[in-house]
Order: C-alpha cells, then sequence, then structure tokens
C-alpha cells in the first residue's frame, strides 16, 4: 500500500496547488504522511456526514472539492463544527486532502465533468489559462451539441443528468429558443457574464445565479441561463477524480480502492413550487 506523502504527491500532480487562486486554502489539512492508504473517499463539501462516512468505510484518505478552512481560525476546538470534523478524522486515523480552485482550471477539470454529464461536447475553455500553451487549461467550459434542442429540452437534460436537489433547474430565457452552443462552470458563475457573452453562446449553465445580475445579463443580450445547484454542478467531479485517481493507482500497482460519495450535502433540503398565479391588478404575494 502507498504511503499518504505518495497518494497526495500523485494528487498535487493532478491538481497542482500552485494553480489555486492566491484567496484559496488547497492541501491537506490533517493526516500522517507516513500512514498507509488503501480506501479514499471522494466528496464535494468536507462536513461532518462526509467524515462520518469514511469512518463507517474505514477510508484512510477524503479528498474533497471545497475547502474546510478557507479563511484562518484559532481553534480547531471540538465544540465547534469545523474542530469536530478535525477531531473526528485525526481520532479516526482518516487525513483530509482538498483541491478547489486548482481543480476548477485543471485539464480535465470540475467543469470538464459537468460537461461529460452532461452529454456535451468540449470545444475549449471559457476563460483560458495563459500560462497553458495548450489551451486546455482554465475556467468554464465552451461546449456544442450534437443536434440543436430547445432551451426547455436543455433544462430538462441538465434535471435529469445532475444529481437531484430540492432546488433542482431554473431557466432565465424563452423555453422555445434553440440551442446549439453552451458554456458551462461549476459552482458559482455570475462573475464570468462577460466572457460567456464574447464567447457568443447560446446558454450558460452554472449555479447561484443572483437577481440582479441575472436581470442585467437577459437585459444585455439573448443568453440564456440555467441554473442548477451548486453541490450538483460540483459533484461529477467526484467521479471523474475517482477514476484518475484509480489509474495512477494501476500504473503503480497500489491497489487502492476509491469511493465517491452519494451523500446530498446540498444546504438546500426543501422546494416548494408557487401555486399561486400572480395577479396583475395588484401586488405579488
Amino acid at each position: 500500500m502507498p504511503r499518504l506523502s505518495e497518494v497526495i504527491a500523485a494528487l498535487d500532480a493532478l491538481w497542482p496547488p500552485s494553480r489555486a487562486e492566491q484567496w484559496d486554502a488547497v492541501g491537506t489539512v490533517c493526516g500522517d504522511p507516513d500512514a498507509e492508504v488503501s480506501r479514499v473517499l471522494f466528496a464535494v463539501d468536507p462536513v461532518q456526514e462526509i467524515v462520518d462516512e469514511a469512518v463507517k468505510l474505514g477510508a484512510d484518505l477524503v479528498v474533497t472539492h471545497h475547502p474546510l478552512y478557507l479563511r484562518g481560525t484559532t481553534t480547531v476546538e471540538a465544540g465547534t463544527f469545523k474542530g469536530r470534523v478535525v477531531h473526528t478524522l485525526i481520532k479516526n486515523d482518516i487525513a483530509l486532502h482538498v483541491a478547489h480552485t486548482n481543480a476548477d482550471t485543471a485539464d480535465p477539470g470540475v467543469s470538464d465533468a459537468l460537461a461529460g454529464a452532461l452529454d456535451l461536447r468540449i470545444t475549449g475553455p471559457l476563460v483560458p489559462d495563459p500560462t497553458d500553451p495548450e489551451g486546455r487549461r482554465g475556467l468554464g467550459r465552451i461546449c456544442e451539441l450534437d443536434h440543436p434542442e430547445t432551451l426547455s429540452a436543455f433544462a430538462a437534460r441538465a434535471a435529469a443528468r445532475l444529481p437531484q436537489t430540492a432546488q433542482g433547474i431554473r431557466v432565465a430565457g424563452d423555453p422555445e429558443q434553440l440551442v446549439r452552443t453552451v458554456a458551462v462552470s461549476g459552482g458559482s458563475g455570475d462573475s464570468l457574464f462577460g466572457q460567456v457573452r464574447a464567447a457568443g453562446v447560446d446558454v450558460f449553465l452554472t449555479a447561484d445565479l443572483r437577481h440582479h445580475p441575472v436581470s442585467e445579463a437577459r437585459e444585455q443580450s439573448p443568453l440564456a441561463l440555467v441554473d442548477a445547484a451548486h453541490w450538483a454542478t460540483e459533484w461529477p467531479w467526484c467521479e471523474q477524480a475517482a477514476a484518475q485517481l484509480d489509474a495512477i493507482s494501476e500504473r503503480h500497482g497500489w491497489g487502492l480502492r476509491t469511493h465517491v460519495s452519494r451523500t446530498v450535502t446540498d444546504p438546500w433540503t426543501v422546494h416548494a413550487p408557487s401555486v399561486t398565479p400572480p395577479s396583475i391588478s395588484g401586488a405579488p404575494n
């Protein structure tokens, strides 16, 4: 079996920490470099539910997309929820490693996995990494459909192929608009509207879209917007990442067993659709 330091070196080769944004907090949160690793669990969020799953599974390493400590802290006291996560990990000899924005821009990265889940053909990055001479790395992906379909059909595709969440899929645009080209970006994407408009695509699928940026984007161009849950747009990366580590394990003869958590850690739990038709004579409810 490989040691944790060997597995971390392989993960850092896939997602170099140097390519993370300066504000990000990636890398190994806890773990003994000399400890042996036989079982690895991949998940989006380093929350207690995932850590408890790792304990039950007998995992030696948890790899998450989201950081546990994105901002500085002065305590890992077990009375705090993040401190409890750390205590549970250490007590059970489980390491935690994070690949966040360094996985977003990787080749393949988070948006490659998202495009793959939607069965889209990737033509290039939305925001290319200027340090990549091959032009494959970068934030987001520009994609094409094999055959044009309506916006409503594309939304149904996203609803069927992404993990189920309480939010589901929200759409801004004409349901009958034909879709041929799509930009995707896993996670929060409303800061990318300028690049998406410049790409000239028909639809942008991302997460965490807010009222004012969406309203302004719709006023500026016919770009349609598809808003999925943040967790749902990033979960496909877990399967992609596990497959990448599987390939490395096979190449080195490590015999690692990788698992992808199916636990839904999206924080939204219930969706109540509006049932009262809007009144055209009075104020909205």
